[in-house]
C-alpha cells in the first residue's frame, strides 16, 4: 500500500530545502520501510543545495538516519518490522568483492547513491508523476522511506535515535579517518584541519588511538573549545600557527598525519596537510570541494623526497557491520562522546536554519528530529 511522507526536498543548487509532501512505494525485494525518529544535519547534503554534488534532482535529502523498521519487502532477512535501526549511508551487502575482502565501505550496492535510483531501475518517492530519490538511496529529511536491508543496522534499545543516527556517517567517517585510513599510532603527531561533524570524530579517533599531540585547525573558537572537549591537545585559528607549533614540538621532524575534513576542501587545506607532514607522513583527505574544482596540486619532488603519502577516505575506511556496533559499544562504556556532539535539535520545518547555522560555525552537528 502506498503511504504520505512529510520531507525535504532540493529542486535544484542554490534554493534550499522545500518540504513536500510524497508518495512511498511499498518495499520490494531486499528492501524495508523505514520510519525515521532522527537525521544528521551532514555537510554532505549542503553540498547538494550549493551545487557541489553531482546528483539527480528533485532529491530527497538526508543520509544519516535512525529509527523503526515498519514493513518489509520479499527476500529480507536482516530485519523485521519493529526493530530499532541505523542506515550507513554505504549499503554492506557482504557478498560482494570488496565487502568480502573486508571493504564495505565500498560495496557495489552503493553505485546509486547520487541519484537514489534502486537496484531495479526504479524509484520509490514521488511527486505526482515525478520520481524522486533519496540521497544515497536513503532520504532520511523524509519522516518514512524504503531502503535497502543492506543498509540497515541494528540499534540497540538503550542507544537514542539521535545519537544513533551520527554513527550511520559523520562518527565513522571521522574516527576512522585517523582509526583506519590514516593509521594512527601511539606517540604519534597528528593535525587535524576542520572540527565540525566528521573533524571533532577524527580528533577522537587519534586520540583513541594513543596520539601524543593531537593539533586542530579551525577558524571558528567554538569549534577549537568544543575540538578540546574531544581530545584535542592543541588549537589553532590558522593553518601557519599549526605548522609553527609543529615544527618546534616535533624539534623539526614534523607531524607524522594530517587529516582533511573541513566543510569545504580547498587547494590551501591540501598544501598546508602536505607541508606539515614529515619523512613517510601521510596526508588523508576526507573532505570534499566544489564541483569542477581541482584541490591537489602537488610538486611530485615533494612528495617524493620525504615519501609523503596522499590518498582519499571513504568512510573512514570503516566497516558498518562491525564497526557501527564497536563505537556504538565504546560510546556506552563512556570512551567515545557522542552527545557532545549534538549542539542543537530542529524541526524539519527548520531545516534551512540549521544549515544556515552549521554555516555560521555554531554546530558541531545539528540533528532533525521527525515529529511523532
Amino acid at each position: 500500500m502506498t503511504i504520505t511522507t512529510r520531507a525535504a526536498i532540493a529542486h535544484r543548487p542554490h534554493e534550499g530545502w522545500e518540504l513536500a509532501e510524497l508518495t512511498l512505494d511499498e518495499p520490494g525485494s531486499h528492501e524495508v520501510r523505514v520510519r525515521f525518529h532522527a537525521a544528521g544535519l551532514c555537510h554532505s547534503d549542503d553540498h547538494i543545495t550549493k551545487g557541489d554534488a553531482p546528483v539527480r534532482f528533485p532529491i530527497v535529502g538526508g543520509h544519516e538516519g535512525a529509527g523503526f523498521v515498519e514493513s518489509v519487502g520479499p527476500d529480507v532477512r536482516r530485519v523485521k518490522p519493529g526493530d530499532r535501526i541505523v542506515c550507513s549511508y554505504i549499503p554492506a551487502c557482504g557478498a560482494c568483492r570488496p565487502c568480502s575482502t573486508g571493504h564495505q565501505n565500498m560495496c557495489v550496492k552503493g553505485l546509486n547513491a547520487g541519484t537514489g535510483m534502486f537496484l531495479d531501475g526504479t524509484f520509490r518517492f514521488h511527486l505526482g508523476d515525478e520520481d524522486l530519490g533519496g540521497f544515497c538511496t536513503l532520504g532520511t529529511f523524509s519522516q518514512h522511506a524504503v531502503v535497502s536491508e543492506w543498509a540497515c543496522v541494528p540499534l540497540d534499545d538503550d542507544i537514542p535515535f539521535e545519537i544513533g543516527a551520527l554513527v550511520g556517517c559523520g562518527v565513522p567517517t571521522g574516527w576512522g579517518s585517523a582509526v583506519h585510513a590514516a593509521g594512527v599510532r601511539a606517540g604519534q603527531t597528528v593535525v587535524i584541519y576542520g572540527a565540525g561533524g566528521v573533524g571533532s570524530n577524527a580528533v577522537q579517533g587519534a586520540r583513541y588511538a594513543g596520539a601524543k599531540n593531537v593539533v586542530v585547525v579551525d577558524p571558528v573558537e567554538f569549534k577549537r573549545d568544543m575540538a578540546k572537549v574531544f581530545g584535542a591537545t592543541h588549537t589553532f585559528a590558522d593553518a601557519a600557527s599549526a605548522h609553527e607549533f609543529v615544527v618546534e614540538t616535533t624539534w623539526g621532524q614534523l607531524a607524522d598525519h594530517a587529516i582533511c575534513t573541513p566543510g569545504v576542501l580547498s587547494e590551501e587545506v591540501v598544501n598546508a596537510a602536505v607541508q606539515v607532514v614529515g619523512k613517510g607522513g601521510k596526508v588523508t583527505i576526507t573532505a570534499v570541494g566544489k564541483l569542477g574544482e581541482n584541490t591537489v596540486h602537488v610538486h611530485a619532488g615533494n612528495t617524493i623526497s620525504y615519501q609523503r603519502q596522499i590518498r582519499g577516505a571513504l568512510f573512514g575506511d570503516s566497516n558498518p557491520l562491525h564497526d557501527i556496533p564497536r563505537l556504538l559499544g565504546l560510546y556506552r562504556c563512556g570512551d567515545l562522546k557522542l552527545d557532545e556532539l549534538v549542539t542543537r535539535k530542529y524541526r524539519l520545518d527548520q531545516i534551512n536554519d540549521a544549515y544556515q547555522d552549521m554555516a555560521d560555525g555554531k554546530n558541531i552537528r545539528g540533528v532533525v528530529v521527525h515529529e511523532s
